[in-house]
């Protein structure tokens, strides 16, 4: 379908959600409401859960669990507006195009960019994080020996990719399993070990509070293990009936993602306490440990590497798809809209991803990364609420009550990272930003060159 464009600028009309040449190839739609449901969980049950208590607790104590609250409201007002909105345009590109179509173009770009960069980062942390469970650093040497193994899982993961979606879903399936079986574990262990101790509420009452700053800081950490249960929206083209396949995947996963979540912070913070999951660089190991369970750690371990695994399969799937629709726009090099003939995926995105990826695992530290790509998550999912609170009735799923309750959390959201972060962020944008300036500017002195040419002739 091709929509207008409320607030679309001159010179960029005509570019509708479909938009590709007669020989472009579009995507395969392979993908069903199982395989959709799980890439929504395979992207959000990833390093996060294993790793975000910690810092969580650190910010606010036991308002972690309000926190925990907060971010799950807002986490679904996203869901909603994203879900809404992937019903209207059912294509690749997530935010980017919905942006483009209900605001301008943009904002659309505003919201791709911060996507791509925000999330590329974010790739780069899952292998980080898959390496650091997988060969935990003693020295120096080790701790390059973690940077070449999370290059090979980048490599992998894309090789895989590359040769079609439908193996994408088929691992992330079996990756997700090992994740909420090693969960489960945890959960089951402490909850034997302490029986009816872990619900005494004064282990829940008492420590590390924080106030409204750090419960809201708390909420921003936790919303970075929520970020992916709209992924599945990123691959509109290639879902099944996507008007009712991609609404019902997004919000399944993300309700069976909230319940695990409440568990899995129940657990930790009742059997570890606040203070000691504050100090722990490993939260779940410590709830073990705390519980008397420390032979169990390894499993959770092998949990934690495969869940960032199947975060970073995800990630590369849905950042080549966003990729693909902003290079189509002419928003990125048009290089990047390169469709596989026979595997029929972005196959030059996902390589330039990786390409990039990798650079950023051999040269960077992602720890104050991070905090840029969560910026660059809120303020992407601030854009989708707002495209949202645009749709007309006809389009409507839900009131545009959520979609400004949305709209506010994930400002607020922002507004509490580290300063740095916002900084840097903020930065970043404004690259993005000029740099779509300067481009279609020397496009239309071109364009005017051109039209003057013929004129005169």
């Amino acid at each position: 379908m091709t929509a207008g464009f409320p607030g679309g600028e001159g010179g960029e009309r005509g570019c509708g959600v479909a938009e590709r040449s007669s020989g472009d190839l579009g995507l395969a739609r392979r993908l069903g409401l199982g395989d959709a449901v799980v890439i929504g969980l395979g992207s959000m049950i990833g390093a996060g859960v294993f790793a975000v208590f910690g810092p969580a607790a650190r910010a606010a104590g036991t308002g972690l669990l309000v926190g925990l609250v907060v971010a799950a409201v807002i986490a679904y007002c996203n869901a909603v507006a994203s879900a809404q909105l992937a019903a209207a345009y059912p294509t690749s590109g997530g935010t980017y195009i919905y942006g483009r179509e209900r605001l301008g173009h943009w904002w659309g770009f505003t919201a791709g960019w911060g996507f791509v960069i925000g999330k590329t980062a974010s790739c780069a942390a899952m292998a980080l994080t898959f390496a650091s469970y997988a060969l935990p650093a003693h020295d120096e040497a080790t701790g390059w020996g973690q940077r070449l193994v999370a290059v090979a899982a980048v490599i992998g993961l894309t090789a895989l990719n590359y040769r079609g979606v439908a193996k994408t879903a088929l691992l992330t399936r079996v990756l997700v399993t090992a994740a909420l079986i090693a969960l489960a574990v945890v959960i089951a262990t402490v909850a034997t070990r302490l029986g009816t101790d872990l619900i005494d509420p004064h282990r829940y009452l008492t420590g590390g509070g924080a106030g409204v700053y750090g419960v809201l800081q708390s909420a921003g950490l936790l919303f970075f293990a929520f970020a992916g249960y709209a992924r599945v929206a990123t691959l509109g083209e290639e879902v099944r009936d996507p008007r009712r396949t991609i609404p019902r995947a997004i919000l399944v996963a993300l309700g069976l993602t909230v319940a695990l979540y409440l568990l899995v912070a129940v657990t930790a913070l009742g059997a570890a306490g606040p203070d000691r999951l504050a100090a722990a660089t490993a939260p779940l190991t410590a709830a073990l440990d705390a519980a008397g369970a420390h032979p169990l750690a390894p499993a959770v371990r092998v949990g934690a590497a495969l869940a960032s695994l199947g975060a970073l399969l995800a990630l590369i799937a849905g950042i080549g798809r966003t990729t693909l629709a902003m290079a189509r726009h002419h928003d990125l090099p048009a290089w990047l809209a390169a469709v596989h003939p026979r595997y029929r995926v972005p196959h030059h995105a996902e390589l330039a991803l990786a390409t990039a990826v990798c650079a950023l695992v051999l040269t960077t530290d992602l720890r104050g990364v991070i905090g840029f790509s969560s910026f660059g998550v809120l303020v992407y999912y601030a854009i989708a609420n707002a495209a949202a609170l645009t749709q007309p009735a006809p389009d409507r799923r839900w009131p545009r009550w959520l979609n400004l309750l949305g709209l506010t959390g994930c400002a607020t959201l922002a507004a509490t990272l580290p300063w740095q972060s916002v900084l840097a962020g903020l930065a970043l944008f404004a690259v993005g930003l000029a740099g779509r300036a300067t481009v279609r500017a020397r496009r239309n002195r071109l364009a005017a060159g051109e039209d003057a040419t013929s004129r005169t002739d």
